[in-house]
């Protein structure tokens, strides 16, 4: 059973040049409380090497006490998901792969949905795999040859929105919003949605490894070529279309939020450690 240290308060250090033999402030108080009987020397005034404190701070890029909350981010997890998930797509498609990525998904109602993502060379996978108990729970499969748009910049909501977010990040369209009907919009749950919006995953900077998976510029630096590539191949009715790469703002169009407030609070959309619940 493993077992969680806690910290002490950080102690200021006081740091003084080798060689110096001339007694601090402190030394003097000192001296003075242990011989109170004995006539003071002399005191000269002159300029002292002033007591430098410094205070030592945890890395903000690294704590290890809120990363091992995520399950991703234990020993072995993401390894087991991508062996997984290699295994799956050589016996469904034995298309090459040409990376893995853990990013965040933002469903159209603004929820966080943590999620890896597989660029093969004509599909593109968003898997939502359990992290703990290691198994894939849901797999989606877009064709390349499908996506004709791309967007990256910053998010925005309608004005009387209460839950918005900050930041930027990636959507990719393989249909038209317009045809998407009405009852899929405002279903939460709704699978017909025809894009996905990403951004980066909140353990990025945990450890070099999750540095470079966790990037939404080294996602795209895969998925634009592999998407050309799969319209240059294609042989559909649909196989003249370029892609477009834009930077515009993305649009997240909701506006009482409280379902995306209550869930993005509490990470939801991720395996995460919630501590123990009994009396």
């Amino acid at each position: 059973m493993s077992t969680i240290g806690s910290f002490e308060g950080f102690q200021a250090v006081s740091l003084k040049q080798e060689g110096d033999d001339q007694p601090s402030e402190t030394d003097h108080l000192s001296m003075e409380e242990e011989d109170p009987g004995k006539d003071p020397m002399p005191r000269q005034i002159s300029r002292q090497s002033s007591v430098i404190k410094s205070t030592l701070y945890p890395n903000p890029y690294h704590q290890p006490y809120i990363s091992r909350k995520y399950f991703a981010t234990r020993p072995g997890a993401i390894e087991t998901a991508m062996e997984d998930l290699k295994g799956h797509v050589a016996e469904t498609s034995g298309e090459t792969i040409q990376g893995f990525w853990l990013l965040t998904k933002i469903d159209h109602w603004n929820n966080e949905q943590e999620r890896i993502l597989l660029v093969t060379d004509k599909t593109l996978l968003i898997c939502k795999y359990d992290f703990i108990m290691l198994s894939c729970v849901q797999l989606q499969r877009i064709p390349l040859s499908a996506v004709y748009r791309i967007c990256l910049g910053n998010f925005t909501f309608p004005g009387m929105s209460l839950d918005k977010r900050q930041g930027e990040g990636l959507r990719i369209y393989w249909g038209s919003p317009e045809e998407q009907s009405l009852l899929s919009r405002w279903n939460p749950w709704s699978t017909e949605v025809p894009y996905a919006t990403f951004t980066e995953h909140p353990m990025k900077y945990t450890s070099e490894k999750f540095l470079e998976i966790c990037k939404l510029s080294g996602f795209m630096s895969k998925l634009v070529p592999a998407i050309q590539n799969a319209h240059k191949n294609s042989t559909g009715s649909g196989s003249r279309k370029k892609l477009m790469v834009l930077t515009e703002p993305i649009l997240i169009e909701t506006y009482t939020g409280l379902m995306s407030f209550i869930g993005n609070r509490n990470k939801l959309g991720y395996s995460l450690a919630r501590g123990s619940i009994g009396f």
